[in-house]
């Protein structure tokens, strides 16, 4: 089915709202005014989006250390995102999570998690429990390729199988974890290929085109939703920043590698296919620019402006005998 326009400006929106929140959080972590780190998730703005898309607020997710984009996709308010980064007590998590464990359940995103993996059982959990309330609503996990290593994907990926739950396995394969090429880590050449062990469908597909994660990702929901199991999704794209800021590593990626997959920009991209369709002019994405600005502002604002927790704060929400 052909995307509406409406839609198209929608998803990059998102991309947009993504790309910018991003670009703050790195500049105000560079001034030292954020505690933590950020892993950012610029490059990788299309596989958000276009999965995203897809999903209605009873639709579950769950997000990796690179988060901020699914949280942003799903429809998480920037100003509670901000707050927690920054460590303050209006923050998704109360200041106390940060940047890897931004959480909002009540739009169905599940939180984010700085654990390798660790994702993919939670996700395969909420599938599990999706299935069990009936209805058609999903899962969707967002890992990157080192997950694929650990032993929670082939478990995860095994019992979603067998039991045929309703979830999509997003793997963002950007290429490398932290310094380590895929080439050099993976022995199968695509992490999809992975899927014919699991009895499930895998796809590869480019990461950094909107509108072919649209497509891609429009198959693998539906499929879910109509009870017909889990599919596994692997997108190619590239990070473009390193693996956390503030890391102290040096670079170890060759640098035409870099400058080749940034001409590969999935958000310039969406803005020349926009105007060549005619959807929109320079002039309305000048503006949309605008407003995506002045809400990440207001979001730098609230945070800055709210309380830090208190010390006795840190006695609550603590689950412990």
């Amino acid at each position: 089915m052909p995307i509406k326009n409406d839609d198209f400006l929608t998803m990059y929106r998102t991309m947009l709202t993504i790309r910018r929140f991003e670009e703050r959080a790195i500049e105000e972590y560079a001034k030292g005014t954020l505690p933590g780190f950020i892993h950012s998730y610029i490059g990788q703005e299309a596989i958000a989006a276009g999965v995203c898309a897809h999903l209605r607020i009873d639709d579950r997710i769950v997000s990796n250390h690179r988060g901020h984009g699914h949280c942003i996709a799903k429809g998480a308010d920037m100003k509670r995102m901000m707050a927690e980064i920054y460590g303050k007590k209006t923050g998704y998590c109360k200041g106390k999570g940060g940047s890897m464990h931004i959480a909002d359940f009540k739009i169905g995103m599940l939180g984010a998690n700085g654990i390798v993996a660790a994702g993919l059982p939670i996700a395969t959990g909420s599938a599990l429990a999706a299935q069990l309330e009936g209805g058609d609503s999903i899962s969707v996990v967002f890992f990157g390729d080192g997950a694929c290593g650990e032993g929670e994907f082939h478990e995860s990926l095994n019992l979603a199988s067998i039991w045929k739950l309703p979830i999509v396995y997003v793997c963002e394969n950007n290429l490398y974890g932290v310094n380590t090429a895929t080439s050099y880590s993976m022995a199968a050449e695509n992490v999809a290929d992975r899927a014919v062990a699991y009895s499930m469908p895998g796809v590869v597909a480019d990461g950094n085109n909107l509108e072919t994660v649209y497509e891609t990702a429009e198959k693998a929901v539906s499929r879910a939703r109509a009870g017909e199991g889990p599919s596994l999704i692997e997108f190619k794209t590239y990070r473009w920043r390193g693996h956390f800021e503030g890391d102290g590593l040096p670079d170890l990626r060759p640098k035409k590698e870099l400058a080749d997959w940034k001409k590969k920009c999935p958000v310039a991209f969406m803005e020349r296919q926009l105007i060549e369709k005619g959807i929109i002019d320079t002039a309305a994405l000048s503006a949309m620019n605008d407003e995506v600005m002045t809400r990440i502002q207001e979001a730098v604002d609230f945070a800055e402006a709210s309380p830090l927790p208190d010390p006795e704060d840190a006695l609550e929400d603590i689950f412990s005998n």
